[in-house]
């Protein structure tokens, strides 16, 4: 049996006419840049958070780094982090001059360790950025009350948790702004790259704006440098379409974390654990193994697309060899054993139970 770790062919069949309309409609008024299909979008995400606003952005990249310029953050600043994610989080505080501070997760979570971000502020500290890791959220009551006593922001990288939910509020509007991906394989994601900054402070969101179309106050007058982050019409019609099956495709995605958890209880994996107060949407299933890269192996042999998010720590990466040494023990063990089972909301019990069989026969 062939079970990809992402189908996005089985998701474009089957909402097809509802993305052909939606892309036709934008061939047919050839207004592709901005313009109502943007904001009509902008308008239905922020809806969908409960957000007061969204903006938006060419990539998640780009949404971090907008969010963190209007939170003040420029050169000689420190951002804390985690070291256990795609590089973006890393790279969009370096890309303004400041320096990222990793460090270490909680081995039960993957996500950030709130004690060891309040031992990481020094003086040069302006933000912090959790990730809701795998589309788990991070403990943000406790980041926000660390953040609200020194001062701080806290950006939320949510490229990962499009509608998880931490008690009861969806993340990306709980920290000064949140930052969301929509990459294709995204739990919302559109055909090409694509991203947004929402929150709940209009003034913030006023300067994301701003600044993602060159720092305009008009079409031929700038206050201030900006950049040519947009979000194009073409992707935000695609993730219009999309948006109206969220809820249902997350829906699917627990489902079959429950159905995975339940085959795999007696394998020789540790399967991912939730919090009952919070919504985790499971944009990756990931399990963990002493024999990672060998059961990976035999997973793939066999036809089963495993993949490994994410095998090299951010502090261990080449291009971050000039930032002082830190230790990480955490961060180093998950990457040398998390493996990512297939996920998405069209694959099916048999695709499951194939996979969980290989992995308890292993």
């Amino acid at each position: 049996m062939n079970v990809p770790l992402v189908d996005l062919k089985a998701q474009y069949r089957s909402i097809k006419p509802e993305i052909d309309a939606s892309i036709q409609r934008v061939l047919d008024h050839a207004g592709f840049i901005l313009g109502a299909e943007v904001k009509t979008f902008e308008a239905e995400f922020a809806d969908y958070l409960g957000a007061k606003g969204a903006v938006g952005v060419a990539s998640g990249t780009a949404a971090l780094q907008l969010a963190l310029q209007v939170c003040g953050v420029g050169d000689g600043d420190e951002v804390i982090t985690t070291a256990h994610t795609f590089i973006a989080a890393a790279e969009a505080i370096s890309n303004l001059g400041a320096r990222p501070v990793f460090v270490d997760i909680d081995a039960g979570t993957f996500n950030i360790d709130p004690q060891l971000v309040e031992d990481a502020i020094t003086p040069r500290t302006r933000a912090i950025v959790p990730v809701h890791l795998y589309g788990r959220p991070a403990p943000l009551d406790e980041l926000v009350e660390i953040a609200d006593r020194h001062g701080l922001a806290v950006v939320e990288d949510a490229a990962q948790a499009h509608g998880a939910r931490y008690r009861g509020k969806a993340c990306g509007t709980i920290g000064s702004l949140g930052c969301f991906s929509f990459y294709p394989g995204k739990n919302l994601g559109a055909y090409g790259d694509g991203g947004a900054v929402t929150g709940n402070d209009p003034e913030l969101l006023a300067h994301v704006r701003k600044l993602r179309d060159h720092g305009r106050t008009s079409k031929y007058e700038h206050d201030e440098i900006g950049y040519g982050e947009r979000l194009d019409a073409l992707q935000a019609a695609v993730l219009g379409a999309k948006l109206a099956h969220l809820a249902d495709w997350t829906v699917a995605r627990r489902r079959h974390a429950r159905r995975y958890s339940e085959l795999l209880a007696g394998a020789d994996v540790i399967t991912p654990s939730e919090d009952p107060l919070d919504e985790h949407v499971f944009h990756l299933y990931v399990v963990r193994s002493e024999r990672r890269d060998a059961l990976h192996r035999h997973l793939v042999d066999a036809g089963v697309g495993a993949g490994i998010h994410y095998p090299v720590p951010l502090h261990r990466q080449l291009a971050y060899r000039d930032l002082p040494a830190v230790s990480l023990p955490a961060t180093e063990l998950a990457a040398s054993q998390v493996l990512s089972l297939p996920m998405f909301p069209e694959l099916s019990n048999d695709q499951i139970e194939f996979t969980s069989d290989l992995i308890g026969r292993f």
